[in-house]
């Protein structure tokens, strides 16, 4: 059993009772919430007359439906435009701040929570989203909730929940050019399967984890639930700080100086006891590219399509449906793989540092010949961001469209899809059937410069051969 880690620390700090059967009643420092997995919370609420706990720890953003060629109101699709309406009804009413539409504040609500400082070490974040584990990055504890969990949140700001096992993903050395923490992530899931971390927190440490920023800690931790876990974390560091500083919600004055002592005190202990902890080489993974249906299934961009006797007797069904699915041949090289659709955003790679990264490889470049490829901020201030940077010309230039902020093509929520059979070079974190919103439509998941490399080439490419 874990002691003395990270997880342990925050998990002891919040416990409110043990109940019977095992499980802990957790206190939620944060709770975020958006247009989709709220409003049936909102109406289980009131038909029993609670009212929110806490409304001062839960915080709303609009995201999943929101279009992100033209935002005004009211929306085009009715049933986008009465999720939205409801959540802004229901704010209003349980005086819960809503960071809207041209607020400044709105985007992807694991986006715009690290950036408004809401999300700090120590604590522990719910969301009604699977990848809430995204603000692990932080040192903090952070899960995705279920709608029935996201009502017992709001009445109660706390949550029953069984202990989890720790495991240490160590990573020596540092990543090499041209390798990110998408690839990083991937490289990870692919090599220990989608199911090893079920029952497991992950904690990312290691020199290789400690050169990341934080918003590459932010895209590592946002895919741990792609391999299993229930959550990621990173312990918090230096670079935790300075991310921080100076943000909205973060303390300031001598208070900052009390929350740093705090927060460096809660990384997990030089003599910490993990469940287990596998060790990783950060500079022999190369650009990981998705070839199947599952996030799993990756390969470096310079391997073939596994062939079924490479794999693991148990993969092999699996492997099977996605050769069919995908329309991909064992020992097929993955690189030139044509593609149909470029999309670089999405909670796991929509942040600055992740547009600058594809822009290197758009400048002076030309989206190649009957390629739809599309950039689309994870927020209001990414953004802004980018915009006084020059990025968003510097994308339309090479010929991609620049959005407006939303979740976009990752889940298809909204009317950014893949139509027919038409194959996808995707920033996102899921390549499951249907995904990105054609029932037979095809994704291939890689990091924000490899789409761009896609996008310029019409097919999958090693963005290590084009130079930036």
């Amino acid at each position: 059993m874990s002691s003395g880690t990270l997880y342990d620390k925050v998990w002891d700090l919040h416990r409110v009772a043990e109940l019977s059967g095992g499980s802990t009643q957790l206190l939620i420092g944060l709770h975020l919430i958006h247009e989709v997995t709220s409003p049936q919370a909102f109406v289980a609420l009131e038909d029993k007359g609670l009212k929110v706990r806490c409304p001062e720890r839960t915080v709303a953003t609009v995201d999943h439906i929101v279009p992100t060629t033209n935002q005004a109101r009211p929306f085009a699709d009715p049933l986008a435009e009465q999720m939205l309406s409801t959540l802004e009804r229901n704010c209003s009413k349980h005086g819960i701040v809503l960071n809207g539409i041209g607020s400044g504040r709105q985007g992807i609500v694991h986006v715009i929570a690290p950036e408004l400082g809401l999300t700090q070490p120590g604590m522990t974040v719910a969301c009604g989203d699977s990848h809430t584990s995204t603000h692990g990055a932080f040192g903090a504890i952070a899960f995705g909730i279920g709608t029935s969990q996201v009502r017992d949140v709001l009445a109660s700001q706390s949550l029953a929940m069984n202990k989890l096992k720790v495991r240490r993903l160590w990573v020596d050395n540092q990543l090499s050019p041209g390798v990110f923490a998408k690839d990083l992530i991937l490289h990870v899931i692919r090599s220990l399967g989608v199911k090893a971390g079920v029952g497991h927190a992950y904690e990312f440490a290691g020199p290789a984890i400690d050169a990341l920023s934080m918003e590459e800690r932010m895209t590592l931790c946002n895919m741990a639930i792609e391999g299993g876990a229930r959550c990621g974390y990173v312990n918090p560091d230096q670079t935790t700080f300075d991310y921080l500083e100076g943000r909205p919600s973060a303390p300031s004055g001598e208070a900052w100086h009390r929350a740093t002592h705090w927060w460096r005190s809660l990384a997990s202990n030089a003599d910490a006891v993990f469940d287990d902890e596998l060790r990783f080489d950060a500079a022999t993974i190369a650009p990981t590219v998705t070839w199947g249906i599952t996030p799993g299934q990756g390969i470096g961009v310079d391997e073939q399509v596994p062939k079924p006797e490479q794999l693991d007797p148990a993969d092999r069904p699996i492997a099977e449906e996605a050769y069919r699915y995908m329309d991909l041949t064992p020992g097929q090289a993955i690189a030139g793989v044509p593609v149909d659709v470029c999309f670089i955003g999405s909670c796991t790679n929509g942040r600055l540092s992740d547009l600058k990264a594809a822009a290197a490889v758009a400048r002076g470049r030309q989206v190649a010949a009957g390629i739809k490829a599309f950039v689309v901020p994870g927020s209001e201030q990414v953004a802004r961001a980018a915009e006084a940077e020059g990025l968003d010309q510097v994308f339309r230039d090479a010929g991609f469209e620049w959005r407006e902020p939303g979740c976009s093509m990752c889940l298809a929520m909204n009317p950014d899809r893949l139509e027919g059979r038409q194959i996808s070079a995707s920033s996102s974190n899921r390549n499951f059937k249907g995904r990105q919103g054609s029932a037979s439509g095809r994704t291939l998941l890689m990091s924000p410069a490899m789409v761009a490399a896609a996008a310029v080439t019409g097919h999958v490419s090693d963005v290590r051969l084009l130079g930036t």
